[in-house]
């Protein structure tokens, strides 16, 4: 907690109390018993597999408020330090639903975010692929500026940079992300506004982007060669890959049959994409509350029950499911553990020092009785971090610990 400052601390503080979920920036001084599943996925993948061109995919498995958004935010962490760039996605029924591919792709773009530092997640950073595509421009001119280069020697580096990205399966997309950056290079903005509305997978309109040589519509059928196009290209400019974080926020929605269907081939197509040589420095999270999608008899089902089967632990790094229930300790030592590390943060928030035997028996209370509600509307682990946030404020005003009637549990 030393590098923990009382500003950061309150927020934490507010967003744990008010609604149960993870801060961007601050989970981490209260993770719990994620470290060698962690260290697993570092070690065997984000350090080594992944970078030298292989890809991976995980289906993380945790119930609502069961710590999925938590491990997602471990994850990410985990990548930027790696030198990954990193797509964090909410998949919701209206915006980004999973049986439409090219919808992904859109929320794909939409979240990229290049490695951030706490300052910049503090400070309401900017993501997506405009501003990963004037960050790129900003950064290379940079980069070219500092070797001594200017005028018409610094518009020719720059000219080359672009005209040397090599390795992009679509022809569209190459065309699209060098022509940005020769319209970054020229200001010219509303060049650069019309190629970045396909590139986002906002529309194509042939005679506004065909004058760029982009000749394709981002459609279902292209929406894999877009992705693969699009961790080609990030690697390209100097990244290790492309790490997809991929959060069912929601119940699947009552889908018709074929709805339900392409929603199941296209998970198919992505775990076997995930196989294949040519989608190379890629790694995919798929988190879910249940398996209860993958209740059916037809083929698919079967053919996804199969490719899911196996469980990633330290053990076995190569197995597909990560099941958060399963990667704590003990559940109520857990929440124990969980809920020391809110007290020292609460304290540092406040300039409050608690009673160590009563803030004990707080938090013992409230991990018992937030572990007795498990099989409720609200995950376990959430409830204890809400509650336990309402006790200390109860422990602090009061002097002495609450009741489960005080705390309403």
């Amino acid at each position: 907690m030393n590098d923990l400052d009382a500003k950061i601390a309150r927020r934490i503080i507010d967003t744990v109390g008010a609604n149960g979920i993870p801060p961007e920036y601050g989970f981490q001084f209260f993770t719990v018993g994620l470290d060698p599943y962690l260290s697993v996925i570092e070690d065997e993948y984000l350090s080594s597999y992944i970078r030298q061109g292989g890809s991976a995919f995980k289906m993380v498995v945790g119930v609502y408020g069961g710590g999925k958004t938590h491990f997602l935010y471990s994850v990410r962490d985990l990548a930027w330090k790696n030198n990954f760039v990193v797509s964090y996605v909410s998949l919701s029924p209206g915006e980004s639903p999973f049986h439409r591919l090219e919808l992904v792709y859109r929320a794909i773009v939409k979240g990229l975010a290049a490695p951030l530092t706490p300052d910049e997640l503090l400070s309401g950073y900017e993501q997506g692929i405009v501003t990963f595509l004037r960050s790129w421009f900003s950064t290379k001119y940079q980069e070219f500026s500092d070797k001594g280069l200017s005028g018409d020697e610094l518009r020719q580096a720059l000219l080359n940079h672009a005209a040397g990205l090599q390795g992009i399966e679509s022809i569209s997309f190459a065309k699209a992300v060098k022509s940005a950056f020769c319209a970054l290079l020229d200001k010219q903005e509303d060049k650069f506004v019309n190629i970045c509305q396909w590139l986002s997978g906002e529309g194509y309109d042939r005679r506004t982007h065909g004058r760029y040589d982009i000749l394709q519509r981002i459609d279902r059928t292209t929406a894999f060669p877009m992705i693969r196009s699009l961790t080609q290209w990030i690697r390209e400019i100097g990244y290790s890959g492309l790490v997809i974080l991929l959060d069912e926020a929601e119940r699947l929605p009552s889908l018709s049959t074929k709805q339900r269907e392409q929603h199941l081939n296209n998970l198919r197509e992505v775990i076997d994409e995930c196989s294949h040589t040519n989608f190379q420095g890629v790694m995919i999270f798929y988190a879910v509350p249940d398996e209860n999608f993958l209740e059916g008899r037809a083929q698919i089902y079967e053919a996804l029950k199969q490719r899911l089967a196996t469980v990633f632990d330290t053990v076995n790094p190569t197995g597909v499911k990560i099941e958060l229930e399963k990667l704590s300790t003990e559940p109520i030592v857990f929440l124990e553990e969980v809920g020391d590390k809110l007290k020292q943060i609460y304290e540092v928030a406040y300039s409050h020092s608690f009673d160590r035997d009563a803030s004990e028996e707080t938090i013992r209370t409230i991990a018992k009785a937030a572990y007795e509600q498990r099989f409720g509307d609200i995950g376990y682990k959430r409830l204890f971090v809400q509650k336990a946030i309402q006790g200390l404020h109860f422990l602090k005003i009061n002097g002495h610990p609450p009741s489960l009637r005080d705390l309403q549990m």
